[in-house]
């Protein structure tokens, strides 16, 4: 069961579910998607990157009106395994008819039921236990414990916006990028690990969390916000400009250092994640645009989520969140005026200051450090100082040598790794000197 027939339920995870051996069954509220699916028992999903694209056919699949609580509980009854990719506001909405089947499966002694969370949301397993068991009482509480597995999943595929010229006349056509590596806590399974297309297992699973939310989203939020303010309408012309890349990485490897210092992880395999991601945000054929990713901002900066979240996590860790701080500025200064959450925002700083804003959205208050910093990015304006850009320029082109005086661990080493430079061994010839 995929509860979700959205771009993702459609393009990553039912596509999964579909290439390894099971029958589909979406639930979803879009009358039209579940007419098209019980119609055509299958639908095509394009795979699309700079150097050409081919498209291939999920087959296997029907759909259950999500208002039909009866027969989604049935088909949850049912099921071997489920997933959502819902929304995380949406999680709520949905609980009730997943209960229903769940209590048909408790209740006649059915095998223990995975369910894989394909959501953004740190601890969405927990937070989707709690929405469960205040559903369904104490009395099925001991039996839940040992008969549902709430499977967090970290989703790194990137699907764009799809417009009417894009479905070419078909509503259950979705454009994806390649990469469909399936991360999920392997801790959190009832019983045996199901074998999944590309599912990768992993304990502890909050690292790889961190790393879609703090490294990912948080990359390609700034990337978007910093993108608005130059007047961009696509995610690849703002990781193609040089000044908001070097922001971007600067900002996703601040995060990434945390994650090195919490978890011990490959500073290397760190780096190389980052610049994946920025080659991949490069997929001009994907044609994902500002708007999308910056869409909801009041969420983005919540204190979980990818802004404040990160920055939040970085301070934790010792790490200073100077990059991410100006992509937070650069959020609360999202203005586009089709989204309702942006223009929220924008009315409150008009009529209450910029301080009250970022206590009520960012959710710190002026005893917070980060409190001033937000501040004083937001009014100077989002840019990035000319010398800065230069630099970044020309040291990316560059060899970087230490010398004995200088460390990664220096406040030198620290400058150098927040505009996102690798420290590397010397080829001849090339080489730049600090002192």
């Amino acid at each position: 069961v995929m509860y979700g027939a959205g771009n993702i339920g459609r393009g990553f995870i039912g596509k999964t579910f579909s290439e390894s051996g099971y029958e589909v069954c979406f639930i979803e509220v879009n009358k039209e998607i579940v007419n098209k699916l019980n119609e055509d028992r299958q639908y095509p999903v394009r795979i699309v990157q700079n150097d050409g694209q081919h498209e291939e056919i999920v087959r296997n699949v029907r759909a259950v009106d999500g208002m039909d609580i009866e027969r989604v509980a049935a088909e949850i009854e049912s099921a071997d395994i489920m997933a959502t990719a819902v929304g995380v506001n949406i999680l709520p909405r949905i609980v009730k008819p997943i209960c229903a089947g769940l209590k048909r499966r408790l209740d006649k002694g059915a095998p223990p039921l995975n369910i894989i969370i394909c959501e953004n949301l740190i601890d969405s397993d927990k937070y989707l236990r709690r929405l469960i068991e205040a559903e369904l009482g104490v009395a099925y509480k001991e039996r839940l414990d040992k008969s549902l597995g709430l499977v967090e999943a970290s989703i790194g595929r990137m699907v764009p916006v799809m417009t009417d010229e894009m479905r070419e006349g078909n509503i259950l056509r979705v454009w994806v990028e390649p990469y469909d590596t399936l991360p999920v806590d392997s801790a959190a399974f009832v019983g045996s690990i199901p074998p999944l297309k590309n599912l990768v297992p992993f304990t502890p699973f909050g690292f790889y969390i961190k790393r879609k939310l703090f490294i990912h989203n948080l990359g390609h939020a700034v990337c978007a916000y910093l993108g608005w303010q130059k007047g961009y309408e696509y995610i690849w012309q703002c990781v193609d400009d040089m000044p908001i890349r070097a922001l971007a990485k600067a900002a996703m490897s601040d995060s990434a250092a945390a994650l090195q210092r919490e978890y011990g992880a490959s500073a290397d395999e760190l780096a190389a994640h980052i610049d994946d991601l920025l080659s991949r945000f490069a997929n001009r054929a994907l044609g994902d645009t500002v708007a999308r990713v910056g869409r909801d901002p009041i969420r983005k900066l919540g204190v979980g989520d990818r802004l404040m979240g990160a920055a939040l996590y970085c301070s934790s860790m010792g790490i200073a969140p100077d990059s991410i701080v100006q992509g937070i500025a650069a959020a609360l200064r999202y203005d586009n005026p089709e989204d309702e959450a942006a223009m929220q925002i924008q009315q409150d700083i008009r009529v209450s200051g910029i301080e009250a804003a970022v206590k009520k959205y960012c959710g710190i208050g002026e005893d917070s450090p980060l409190f001033e910093s937000i501040i004083r990015q937001y009014r100077e304006g989002i840019s990035i100082k000319p010398c800065l850009v230069i630099l970044t320029a020309l040291l990316q082109r560059c060899i970087i040598t230490p010398i004995p005086e200088f460390r990664e661990s220096s406040a030198a080493g620290a400058a150098i790794r927040r505009i996102g430079l690798p420290f590397r061994r010397p080829r001849e010839g090339q080489a730049f000197y600090f002192s």
